[in-house]
Parts: C-alpha cells; sequence; structure tokens
C-alpha cells in the first residue's frame, strides 16, 4: 500500500464536531507514514490539513452527486479509500474500502444533528429507526472502523455487519501529556458537553450540592431556558455552580491543568474524549458508571451511578485527599497514553494491509 485516498469531506467549515477532529488528527498522522490524497469539496477544508497535502475536489457528501463518487476515484487510479462515515457512495468502486461507524448513540437518542437541513433531518430520524440501513451500508465496505471496544461489541451485539471490524481509538489534541501535578488547593470541578438530558447535569448540581466546599464550573454554551431552570436547581439544593456558556480552547485547557476534578454524570456517551483530555492533564475524573467510561478511564476513573447524586458526592469526598488525588492523576496520566493519533494512524493501516491478504 503505498497511498491512500482519505475522506476528509466531513471536515467542518464553522468549527469542529467529533468527526471533523477525528478527520484531521487522524489524516495529519497518516500522512507522516504514507502518502494521503485528501478527499475534500471546499478548498477551504484544506486549511486544516498539512500544508502542501495532496487533494481531490468532489462533490459534497450531501449531493446526489454523491452516488456516482466511487465511479470517480475509479478514474483518479484509487486503490485504498478510508471514510470516517458510513455514507460514502460504493456504487460501481473498484478499490479496497474502509467505512466507519463511530457509534450507536443516535439509536437511543433519535435527535438529529441540527446543522443537516430538513430533508436530512427525515431521513436521520428514519435511518435510526432499524438497524437494516445500518447494515446495508456497513456491508457495502471490505472493512469496518469504530473508535472504541464498546461499539465494536455493540456492532457485533446487532450484527451490524458481516465484515471485519477493528478499533481505531479516538484521541484527544492539544498540547499533549504533563508532568507530574501536585494535590489543588481549589476544589473546582468542572464539566464540558450538552446539556441534553441523557447528560444529566442534574445528578452533577445534586452532588454538588451534598458534597461540601465544591463549585462545579459548566463551560459549553446554554440556553437561556436551560441555564435558568438548572440555576433554579442549584439554589434549591444548595450547589454552588458557575455558567462560563462557552469557552476557548485556550481557556479550556487552562481549566484542565489547575482544577480538582471533572465529572460527568451522563447516563449514555459514544467515546468520552474530555475525559482523555482531562487524563491527558494529570486532572482526576469522577463520571458515571457505563461501559465506553471504563473501557477509556479504567483504573483512573471515580465511578459512581449516574442517578446517585450521593454516591457522586462520596467520590468527591474520597479524592479529597492529596495520596488519593495524586495516585489517581499519576493513573490518568498513565491511562491517557493510551489514546494517540500515531497510535490510530497505524491500526488504521494495519487494517488495509489486512485486506490485502
Amino acid at each position: 500500500m503505498d497511498v491512500l485516498h482519505f475522506d476528509a469531506r466531513f471536515i467542518r467549515l464553522d468549527h469542529h464536531d467529533g468527526i471533523s477532529r477525528f478527520s484531521v488528527e487522524l489524516i495529519r498522522a497518516l500522512s507522516k507514514k504514507i502518502r494521503v490524497i485528501a478527499i475534500v469539496y471546499d478548498l477551504r477544508q484544506l486549511e486544516f490539513l498539512p500544508e502542501g497535502i495532496e487533494f481531490v475536489l468532489l462533490n459534497s457528501p450531501e449531493s446526489a452527486k454523491e452516488f456516482s463518487i466511487a465511479r470517480k476515484l475509479n478514474k483518479l487510479g484509487a486503490k485504498y479509500v478510508y471514510s470516517p462515515m458510513q455514507v460514502m457512495g460504493t456504487s460501481g468502486r473498484k478499490y479496497k474500502l474502509i467505512l466507519t461507524l463511530h457509534d450507536l448513540i443516535y439509536y437511543r437518542h433519535r435527535k438529529p444533528p441540527q446543522d443537516l437541513n430538513l430533508f436530512l433531518r427525515a431521513v436521520w430520524r428514519i435511518y435510526h429507526l432499524s438497524y437494516i440501513p445500518q447494515r446495508l451500508l456497513l456491508n457495502r465496505a471490505d472493512s469496518v472502523v469504530t473508535v472504541s471496544k464498546t461499539t465494536k461489541r455493540l456492532i457485533e451485539k446487532h450484527q451490524l455487519t458481516k465484515r471485519p471490524v477493528s478499533v481505531v481509538y479516538n484521541a484527544p489534541t492539544g498540547s499533549g501529556i504533563t508532568s507530574e501535578r501536585l494535590f489543588p488547593a481549589n476544589r473546582d470541578l468542572i464539566y464540558i458537553g450538552s446539556f441534553m438530558p441523557y447528560k444529566n447535569v442534574e445528578t452533577l448540581i445534586r452532588g454538588v450540592g451534598l458534597a461540601n466546599g465544591f463549585t462545579l464550573h459548566l463551560l459549553s454554551k446554554i440556553t437561556p431556558a436551560r441555564k435558568s431552570a438548572l440555576s433554579e436547581l442549584a439554589s434549591q439544593v444548595g450547589a454552588k455552580v458557575i455558567f462560563h456558556e462557552g469557552v476557548s480552547d485556550e481557556e479550556y485547557e487552562g481549566l484542565l491543568s489547575k482544577t480538582f476534578a471533572l465529572v460527568t454524570a451522563s447516563k449514555d456517551e459514544g467515546f468520552g474524549i474530555p475525559l482523555v483530555e482531562a487524563m491527558q492533564k494529570g486532572l482526576p475524573v469522577v463520571v458515571s458508571d457505563l461501559e465506553i467510561f471504563r473501557e477509556v478511564a479504567g483504573e483512573a476513573g471515580l465511578y459512581f451511578s449516574p442517578d446517585d447524586s450521593l454516591g457522586l458526592a462520596q467520590q468527591l469526598a474520597n479524592l479529597d485527599s492529596r495520596q488519593t488525588w495524586e495516585a489517581q492523576s499519576a493513573l490518568g496520566v498513565e491511562q491517557s497514553k493510551k489514546f494517540n493519533w500515531d497510535n490510530s494512524a497505524g491500526e488504521l493501516l494495519k487494517s488495509f494491509s489486512q485486506l490485502e491478504n
């Protein structure tokens, strides 16, 4: 294998979502190992990619021209193609193809991404009413990638594909692993993520109300109505909560480096990049007891049942000692080394090499 065509058309032009960031970072890592040709639909997408990267300009993945993209790639001489999504057109393809299913969370929470147009939102909802469309899409590939062992197990449980499934871990961005950290003087807790119901921020607020001396910082943007409801709850339970209503990457990294712990009470999750970002900075993570969080955080995590606010308060109390905090910090740094883009690029290339055998 000497060249890989990478479907970079899911790189967003306004701000990165998970798949956009996954695409950018994986291309950067792959380009250090192999010749990569990026498939883009807008030249502005190249601004996020390594300088001078080779590219081909084709259609948007939302265009009707997607049905003929495989024939265009055939004419361009593509031999190996990777897409970070599963919706890439394949009619008439003559190349080896690996598609990606990141997680199955939209089968449990069917609200579609709000950046899609109304037609695609309707298609999204219908698509997630049954596993049949997913099977049809994944079986068009030669192999399938997912980003965790948890999702791989679910893919196999629901028999979503007959193709081999490999794990290419998601990984964090930022300035890398921190040096050893010392027990902090503050008791500031941070949460970053949406405020959708399954994120279960209410349990965080109730848990902080039961804990002693902790302050919960909610970092993400929030609607006025949701902020009002959570503020009222905080007042009722005596929790100190600060709403940041959005932070920059620099502000976020600074908070990771100086706060007491990252917390989440989510009832469901596709992966958990904030956990890795925190552990990389030596910040302990106190999180709901989900299979995916167990995979991501391992022994570095302190766990509680998602609806158990008292359990959260107890774990915060357990962490509130120099010995425990510094031990969890060190475990987190070590666990975070499992997730890096160089390893992920290597796993993807291994998956392609297996197609040649």
